[in-house]
């Protein structure tokens, strides 16, 4: 079984929370392109990295699913999830620091700063560097508010409560706004992404368990 040609969808499409839900539009889970990979994904993974032959899906000896491998040099490629590195600064006040997204997807909706670590850094070290490049605040992670996957966008994100020890909130290219929220106020119809919802439901429940928010 061959791959083909497939029009990708913008990458993390999948994991906006926005009207008419995405996740149920065509092409954003499709199981038929290898055991879940993601159709966008799949439209990536035709050729192989080793010897530039095409890759094919199917059954593999001691492979417990179906694997994408090289007919020609027997690499298997396999498919696994980034990781994505976010944080919740709280101010002294106990406010959370969201930011405006000001680039797609979620353009114009809130969220929690974050994004892909790199390869030569821990989480907390790609934690502090992505909250500062989108936000101007220097932080400290503390504890983890959870570990959140999405297959559909073949993302696992984690997310720190954090401290700010240090600089300023100031708009940057990623991030029109950046300002605090009390718990209470937080704007959950205007939140870009479930994975912000969840993270941000999991640090009231902390917090305010009072205010426990309809989020799913």
């Amino acid at each position: 079984m061959s791959h083909g040609h497939r029009d990708p969808a913008p990458h993390g499409l999948s994991d906006l929370k926005s009207a008419g839900d995405v996740d149920a539009r065509p092409g954003a889970f499709d199981p038929s392109a290898g055991r879940g990979v993601p159709t966008w994904l799949a439209a990536t993974l035709n050729y192989c990295s080793r010897c530039g032959a095409a890759l094919r899906l199917g059954s593999l000896p001691a492979e417990d699913r179906d694997r994408l491998a090289c007919e020609a040099c027997g690499f298997i490629a396999y498919v696994n999830p980034r990781l994505v590195v976010t944080t919740l600064p709280v101010n002294e006040a106990g406010e959370v620091v969201l930011l405006r997204r000001g680039i797609e997807p979620g353009r114009g909706l809130w969220a929690q700063p974050g994004g892909f670590m790199e390869i030569d850094e821990s989480v907390h070290e790609g934690a502090i560097r992505e909250t500062l490049e989108e936000t101007g605040l220097v932080v400290e992670p503390g504890e983890v508010v959870g570990l959140y996957t999405r297959p559909e966008a073949a993302i696992v994100v984690i997310a720190f409560v954090a401290r700010i020890v240090g600089g300023a909130p100031i708009a940057t290219p990623e991030a029109l706004e950046v300002r605090p929220f009390a718990p209470e106020a937080i704007p959950w119809a205007q939140i870009a992404f479930r994975t912000s919802a969840w993270a941000l439901r999991d640090w009231i429940r902390r917090v305010r368990p009072d205010l426990e928010p309809d989020v799913r």
